[in-house]
């Protein structure tokens, strides 16, 4: 794949006097192009600038050359949150073969109005599922069973993790050298193969992408935090073994699942947060996953 980088001039104005220029400035670009407004962005939280009154991008222009590091730069700004989750529906086909959720009500907004006074109202409603529903977390219990259940799992290892995108796009396995280049270290190490477009369909348990045993290895020897895909499953599920699954777990590395929308993160620059409810005795249960976009490298 052809990789661009945006190369420009700059000028800062802030708003309390002086003023900041910057000639033939590089940044790492997806797609083939990026606007203004979007560089603009981009300079003032990668330079950590305060007080900025304008910003001012002169003679941009794209070119071919390879990444050098830094984060690809995206529409998103600074702060942004980006949803990661699939929402969860009555009757919605997760995972093949497993049941879909039931969505029903405890007490119903009319019969609640004989409960409550006048004009006051309320819906008390009740879901019935398998924890495999949605964007969901596997915790290590749902490999062992001495593993660290979803109580038993610190927040820490699910939120305000520094974040990677690894992008795949040919052929069903993810091998270690899709790693080669990727700091993964502390990291939530999140893999874009573009998915989830099938999610709900019969096509995405048909084929779908998935770690290879050499991958996890290479994502636990290089410490990484967190490991999600916007596949069906981490593991090639038309085999028996789950080596993913199972070295990734027995490390107590989380595993995410079911992502989608990876395609609005940058490849670096972004914190994902996916947490999920304190339960004993399981280890898994949906999340809602999301990716603050930092603009750090």
């Amino acid at each position: 794949m052809t990789q661009k980088r945006a190369v420009f001039d700059f000028e800062v104005d802030f708003a309390n006097g002086g003023g900041l220029q910057g000639q033939d400035f590089r940044l790492d670009i997806e797609g083939d192009d990026v606007d203004d407004a979007t560089l603009a962005r981009f300079i003032v939280a990668d330079l950590r600038l305060l007080m900025v009154g304008a910003v001012r991008i002169v003679n941009r222009r794209i070119i071919d050359e390879p990444h050098k590091g830094r984060p690809a730069v995206t529409g998103a700004g600074t702060g942004e949150l980006i949803d990661l989750s699939h929402s969860i529906s009555d009757g919605m086909v997760t995972y093949p073969g497993l049941p879909a959720p039931t969505i029903g009500s405890h007490l119903t907004r009319e019969a609640s109005r004989e409960r409550y006074s006048a004009g006051t109202e309320f819906f008390i409603g009740t879901i019935s599922m398998v924890a495999n529903t949605g964007t969901y977390l596997d915790a290590p219990f749902h490999r062992y069973p001495d593993g660290a259940d979803l109580a038993g799992l610190p927040a820490a290892s699910c939120a305000g993790l520094e974040g990677v995108v690894v992008r795949h796009s040919e052929g069903r396995a993810i091998d270690a050298d899709a790693l080669a280049d990727v700091e993964t270290w502390g990291r939530a190490v999140l893999f874009h193969t573009g998915w989830d477009r099938n999610f709900g369909t019969p096509a995405y348990g048909v084929d779908a992408p998935f770690l290879t045993d050499a991958a996890a290895r290479r994502l636990v020897d290089g410490g990484a935090a967190l490991v999600g895909i916007d596949s069906v499953n981490v593991d090639d599920i038309t085999a028996g073994d789950r080596p993913a699954h199972s070295r990734l777990l027995a490390a107590g590395t989380p595993i995410l699942e079911h992502l989608t929308g990876l395609e609005q993160l940058p490849d670096r620059g972004f914190e994902l947060t996916a947490l999920a409810p304190r339960i004993v005795g399981l280890g898994t249960f949906p999340v809602r996953a999301v990716a603050r976009i930092t603009g750090g490298g």
